[in-house]
């Protein structure tokens, strides 16, 4: 006894509601994953050498003002700028908006010593 298999047709509307579901998932996905990048253009990200003139001051810089930063240089971008210099009470930041990149880090005091060049805007911060 030879049992055939035949292949269960779907009708029209069960293969559209199919294929809809998969480019709604499909579209969630994408638009999760480009928020999630448009999330990461706004951070600021921080060079090597920033980061060791960082640990060689001893600045430490917490969270919640690397966010306050991050908010003054994307608002400093819109309005043009691409190279700032970025001063806080106890340290000097030159940050490349354009670039979303911390360059370089010094303590207030040494900041005060120093002439700043290619800079076309400035961030004052408490």
């Amino acid at each position: 006894m030879d049992k055939s298999v035949y292949p269960v047709l779907q009708s029209q509307a069960a293969i559209k509601k199919g294929v809809n579901a998969i480019k709604a998932k499909n579209n969630a996905a994408f638009s999760s994953h480009l928020q999630a990048s448009i999330g990461v253009l706004d951070k600021l990200n921080i060079s090597k050498h920033a980061n060791e003139r960082l640990q060689q001051r001893g600045i430490v810089i917490d969270e919640i003002k690397w966010q306050q930063i991050e908010a003054k240089v994307n608002q400093a971008k819109k309005l043009g700028v691409k190279e700032s210099l970025v001063l806080l009470n106890d340290a000097a930041l030159i940050v490349s908006a354009k670039n979303n990149t911390v360059i370089t880090a010094m303590d207030r005091q040494e900041a005060t010593e120093q002439i700043f060049t290619n800079i076309n805007g400035t961030i004052v911060m408490n």
